[in-house]
């Protein structure tokens, strides 16, 4: 389909890069790291090697330079070979590393960013809590100043990149008795071998089995008062804040990618399988379940294209992308849904991709704030609180 980004030769040839890495290192192999329950640790250092971790990040912090269209075709090919394994890359590149970038002390990136870029560093970032999903002023965590340390104490759940980071960013509060309660939350780069740090289970998930996903655990985990992203207490919220239209794109970017890959797998099944002497593809029920199809993937993918284009201009998109994320990862589930059905039996095997999709495209309408919250967001924006 036509596409309203303009890539570059330059990242076209980057797209070639990853897609023949994918290729070679991870498609033969994906399956049984659904079955570990892992990515192995190698393959962050080959992506790191070959400059497919921070693309964005400025050369002078080791990074590439690159732009966000970087980011999107990386992305875009995940999707497109269904390596749900290497989804935390996308969260490491545009999700948690723009953190330390965009805010953290000049001494922070020095000393974090180029091991990011290399795969040295694996991010993750501690937000939810058993208690504390959606409403993030309702953590429990605590980072108490004492002395020129801070002691946390706290328990986190759903980390994506649990089991295998090396940096955390921890939400916690600095100030617990602060009003309004976001007022006195913090965030706090965690080095993994810190004492009164602990991972807790690899979490058994409904699907994205290849994804480490964990319990965390900060008993008396002492950091030294440097370890403050920016360097200002109670900024945590604005800081998570900051970043929230790119998580959001994003993750929309890579439903919208995996729409398109759904729809091939139909179309394909559908043209290959014969019934009744004919291809099912030309039973009339068949073929407009597929123009319905066709026609949410062509819309979903024309409006992720604009938001792309709007987001790399620096506008402010909070309503959009709230409306991006919601609407495609929506239109994924029911495109996928409608996958299955029109491969019969073979679509709840997971041999066939569509059958694996079922599983794993789910939880994209729940992470990166619910599609609940998105349209309480885009509500408010349009008409206010009341």
């Amino acid at each position: 389909m036509d596409r309203l980004l303009t890539f570059s030769e330059g990242h076209e040839i980057y797209r070639k890069s990853f897609r023949s890495w994918l290729e070679k290192e991870v498609v033969p192999f994906h399956d049984q790291w659904e079955k570990d329950r892992r990515v192995p640790r190698h393959i962050w250092t080959q992506a790191g090697e070959l400059g497919f971790l921070c693309p964005t990040i400025p050369e002078e912090y080791g990074g590439a330079g690159g732009d966000f269209l970087h980011s999107v075709v990386l992305a875009e090919e995940i999707e497109r070979v269904h390596a749900t394994g290497l989804g935390g890359i996308p969260l490491h590149n545009d999700i948690i590393a723009p953190y330390i970038r965009e805010h953290g002390t000049e001494e922070q990136k020095l000393k974090y960013l180029p091991r990011c870029a290399s795969g040295e560093l694996i991010l993750a970032v501690a937000m939810t809590e058993p208690n504390a999903g959606s409403d993030l002023a309702a953590i429990q965590a605590t980072a108490i100043a004492d002395g020129d340390e801070y002691v946390i104490n706290g328990q986190k759940t759903f980390i994506s990149n649990g089991q295998c980071c090396d940096l955390i960013v921890v939400v916690a509060k600095t100030d617990p008795k602060a009003q309004p309660a976001h007022a006195g939350i913090s965030l706090l780069l965690v080095e993994a071998t810190n004492p009164g740090f602990k991972r807790g289970r690899n979490l058994e998930k409904v699907g994205l089995h290849a994804q480490d996903t964990s319990e965390m655990f900060f008993e008396g985990c002492r950091v030294p008062k440097s370890a403050l992203l920016g360097g200002v207490e109670g900024k945590g919220f604005y800081q998570l804040m900051h970043e929230l239209q790119q998580e959001r794109l994003i993750t929309a970017v890579g439903s919208q990618a995996a729409a398109e890959f759904a729809l091939a797998q139909a179309l394909q099944y559908s043209c290959e399988r014969r019934a009744f002497g004919k291809r099912i593809a030309d039973f009339q029920h068949h073929a407009f379940k597929i123009a319905e199809m066709a026609t949410q993937v062509e819309l979903g993918r024309c409006f992720v294209d604009r938001l792309v284009v709007e987001h790399m201009q620096g506008k402010p998109l909070l309503k959009e992308v709230s409306m991006a994320k919601y609407w495609v990862t929506d239109m994924l589930h029911k495109v996928v849904d409608d996958g299955v059905q029109l491969h019969g039996g073979y679509g709840y095997m997971l041999e066939y991709p569509i059958g694996k999709m079922y599983q794993d495209c789910r939880v994209q309408r729940i992470f990166a704030g619910s599609n609940e919250i998105m349209k309480l967001i885009i509500s408010r924006q349009l008409i206010g609180r009341g």
